[in-house]
């Protein structure tokens, strides 16, 4: 492209040059090579959120999120817990090179519209990096307005469920059940044209 009609193109904000491509979109590496692969970009969308199906609770969620967590701490950024379904362990967080005193467990159980209240301003706070947050219950009205506030704060949220639900409006929804060694991540939903892909990674 003509270097001086580039340059309008991006001095000018009247003028719309379509939706990013997935080549534009900012990313945060999985740790787990295989994964990468299959996602859009290769990794996790960094400023979007995520959905992650389980079969059900502890069967490696939270390893495969791991990697992504230590490189946060390490850049000196907040780790959010909001109504995990067990309260997190902290010598074993510790024990898996995470600093817990960069991690915030918000309880929203007494009332659902305050989990939603409060996903959404985490996800637009600059310190925070990474949201964890598991609902009562997917509403994909509510989902929109995370979404939104992910982008604007550029921050990863990730929200964990066990419902079989057909959509929502996340960008990137991910079903995890277990295999022999560790995870089977399907991919249902992704930018790009991504949906379908299938990744097996062994937790350590």
């Amino acid at each position: 492209m003509n270097a001086e009609l580039e340059q309008l193109l991006k001095s000018d904000g009247r003028i719309w040059r379509g939706k990013k491509t997935v080549a534009d979109i900012p990313i945060l590496a999985t740790g787990f090579p295989e994964l990468d692969r299959v996602l859009p970009g290769g990794g996790w969308p960094a400023h979007a959120l995520t959905e992650i199906r389980v079969a059900e609770w502890g069967i490696g969620e939270l390893s495969l999120l791991l990697p992504a967590m230590r490189a946060l701490n390490d850049e000196g950024f907040w780790l959010v817990w909001v109504t995990p379904p067990f309260e997190p362990y902290p010598p074993a967080l510790c024990q898996r090179g995470l600093d817990v005193q960069r991690m915030l467990v918000v309880d929203t159980a007494d009332s659902e519209a305050d989990f939603w209240w409060v996903m959404e301003k985490l996800l637009r706070h600059p310190a925070a990096r990474l949201v964890l947050g598991w609902p009562r219950q997917i509403r994909g009205t509510l989902l929109r307005r995370l979404q939104l506030a992910a982008e604007e704060g550029g921050t990863i949220g990730m929200l964990f469920h066990r419902e079989a639900i057909d959509s929502t409006p996340a960008p990137l929804r991910l079903a995890l059940s277990p295999s022999v060694e560790g995870l089977e991540i399907r991919v249902l939903k992704a930018r790009g044209g991504f949906g379908g892909a299938v990744a097996r990674v062994v937790l350590n």
